[in-house]
């Protein structure tokens, strides 16, 4: 009967309760468990945080074809980047007897390291036949996948929101920022001058019962940065619906921290079956929709709404293993939520059949869905992805989108089939949009990219060139190139500047949208988008960073020479300029005292709009402009003959 290996079943029930290290003069470790059969990772536990002797109480049962296998089991260290090794061991099967649980020490090893001792577990197995009792250890497969199903569950909101820093050292060489974390949650706030009044949410995870850890840091140029403090605060005993104020002292002459947090509950995260579907469910779909009505606007008004997303399958995906195929599994995140589908192993087209439920928080949220191939202990496999706005989704229709490479810049290979659903109340939905943008989670420092700031910098030009054609525009209808269009404008801006109220500039604005919306609706405008080639040589590369340069170059001079002219117009750099300045301020505040501010402006337009028949060849100017340019800036100030061209004479004459 032994040699029936195919109804052979091993339970694991891993009660590691004397997981030690030797490597306490370090420090603390956050260690987790792999259990691999063949390669291939049958279950990982919990990440147990800042502990050399962690206990997990987790079990787990798996499926044996041969008698002959041998589990390797695992240790890492959980890390922000890359996980550190910690040591491995073997559980050889034929050493197992049948149905008898006993206890079992494993001791760590890495052929890597100089240590000898590098810790041990402590487990208890047992080795079954499947026919025995085929529907317990059925039981105990599912109960497992559930367990892996509802650790990405969360029923509670922790909302953190960073006030101030309090005494901190006033002669601070650099800006302040404040880590948090929250299991694998993490924030990195603002970096600023410790006034930062920013919110951010954490989820809180019933299987997550690290506390919150808290770190400040005083950041010096790009890559140096110093710790001033690290503290861990328990929310677990955080009351419901009320805010809690912590004040915490950082280390030696650097202050206080100063952050408020709230848990509010939360519903709608889900992760079920297709024949579980909660907006197929009558009653539960009725509960749904009576909750974002309109009536119920007044009510939770941080509960926007409900997304349901069914992932039904992909096809077509890139293989990134030997034989061909890939192991892939699909990630969901809307905002800082996050859910994802179990893994299908050795496909190209997996079958997920899986229901995903959201609570939405802003209707403007992106819902960005990314494949990935599982690859053992390494990173996954990017495979694709797929960004769906909330407010363009079609509900009830199953709809096929071609997946994008990871910087968006082009197709993957492969597509995704999905049925979605979005159920808001419009009201709240108005109010979240005049709120602040939930920040994304983020660690990483930008990093420079030439292809991103030439993308920043034709952007800008774009909108540069649209502002410089309306203000041409305007321009020729003073310079009467065209009869009837001048005509019209003065009379125009006769009529508006002697009827103006403050209620018509909203009511302009509203007209100019209802006129685009007019546009649209006939399929008048015609979107031309100017395309640039992809494909450059590499001197055709080079001229463009030059000119991206001198461009961002000669555009910092301007601002700077003008807010530098600015300044030392009122601070007496050229006392001639000064006090030119100042009796024109002086005619200005007299003019506006006696005269009417539209009267003034009536006399300014008449004259704009008349100089060109009373001069033909007048040549059109700015004052203020043209005054400025004769203010020196600070470079120019500060050596003769220097700084910007169009102020070096008046530098010469300062004296």
């Amino acid at each position: 009967m032994i040699d029936c290996v195919d109804n052979l079943i091993m339970l694991l029930s891993a009660i590691f309760s004397t997981f030690r290290f030797v490597f306490e003069s370090l420090g603390t470790s956050d260690p987790y468990v792999k259990f691999k059969l063949e390669g291939k990772t049958i279950y990982k536990s919990k990440v147990v945080y800042k502990n050399l002797n962690p206990k997990w109480s987790e079990s787990f049962s798996f499926p044996l074809q041969d008698r002959e296998q041998v589990v390797d089991v695992r240790v890492y260290d959980k890390d922000l980047t890359t996980d550190d090794f910690m040591g491995s061991s073997t559980i050889v099967i034929k050493n197992l007897e049948l149905d008898k649980t006993g206890e079992m020490v494993l001791s760590l090893e890495d052929p890597n390291s100089l240590e000898d001792d590098m810790g041990v577990i402590v487990m208890d197995t047992c080795l079954t036949f499947r026919d025995s009792n085929v529907t317990s250890l059925i039981f105990n497969i599912q109960r497992s996948a559930e367990a892996t199903k509802n650790s990405q569950l969360w029923s509670g909101v922790f909302g953190i929101t960073l006030v101030e820093g309090q005494d901190m050292p006033e002669n601070v060489q650099g800006d302040i920022y404040v880590r948090y974390r929250l299991g694998e949650q993490k924030y990195k706030s603002k970096v600023t001058n410790p006034q930062w009044r920013e919110r951010f949410d954490f989820n809180k995870y019933e299987d997550c019962l690290e506390p919150l850890q808290v770190e400040v840091f005083a950041k010096r140029g790009r890559k140096s940065e110093e710790s001033w403090g690290m503290f861990e605060v328990d929310l677990s005993r955080l009351p419901v619906a009320t805010q809690q104020l912590y004040t915490y002292v950082l280390d030696e002459d650097k202050g206080r921290l100063v952050f408020l947090a709230t848990l509010n509950p939360c519903c709608g995260v889900s992760i079920n079956e297709f024949n579980k579907t909660p907006l197929e469910q009558p009653d539960e779909r009725d509960q749904i929709l009576e909750k974002y009505s309109l009536k119920n606007s007044h009510k939770s008004l941080r509960e926007v709404g409900f997304l349901q997303v069914k992932v039904v399958s992909a096809t077509d995906l890139t293989s990134t293993d030997l034989n061909g195929k890939s192991d892939p599994f699909c990630v969901l995140e809307l905002g800082n939520s996050r859910l994802q589908t179990h893994t299908i192993y050795k496909t190209l087209s997996p079958e997920w059949n899986k229901v995903f439920t959201f609570p939405v928080k802003d209707i403007h949220d992106v819902l960005e869905l990314t494949v990935f191939g599982e690859d053992g202990d390494k990173a996954p496999d990017l495979l694709g992805r797929v960004a769906i706005p909330l407010l363009t989704v079609q509900n009830g229709q199953q709809v096929t989108r071609g997946l994008k490479k990871a910087n968006w810049r082009g197709p993957a290979k492969g597509t995704i089939s999905l049925v979605m659903e979005v159920h808001y109340n419009p009201v709240r939905a108005g109010i979240r949009t005049f709120k602040p943008i939930e920040e994304k989670f983020l660690e990483d420092n930008p990093k420079f990219a030439k292809k991103v700031l030439a993308q920043n910098i034709y952007r800008v030009r774009k909108i540069t060139m649209a502002l410089l054609h309306t203000l041409q525009y305007i321009k020729s209808c003073f310079q009467w190139e065209s009869t009837q269009r001048s005509i019209m404008a003065f009379l125009i801006f006769i009529v508006t500047v002697w009827a103006w109220e403050l209620f018509m500039l909203p009511l302009f604005l509203l007209l100019l949208i209802g006129w685009n919306y007019f546009q649209i609706t006939t399929e008048r405008i015609s979107s031309n988008q100017d395309l640039e080639s992809g494909k450059k040589g590499l001197m055709d590369k080079i001229h463009m960073v030059q000119e991206i340069v001198i461009t961002v170059q000669n555009i910092l001079d301007e601002i700077a020479c003008t807010g530098e002219r600015v300044k030392n117009t009122f601070n007496w750099s050229v006392p001639f300029l000064s006090c030119l300045a100042c009796l024109v301020l002086f005619v200005a505040t007299a003019t506006l005292y006696y005269i009417p501010l539209r009267y003034v402006i009536l006399i300014w337009g008449v004259n704009k709009f008349t100089k060109k028949l009373r001069n033909p060849y007048a040549i059109d100017n700015n004052e203020i402009l043209d005054f400025l340019k004769r203010v020196p800036s600070d470079g120019a100030v500060g050596v003769r003959g220097t700084g910007c061209s169009s102020c070096s004479l008046s530098v010469l004459f300062s004296d």
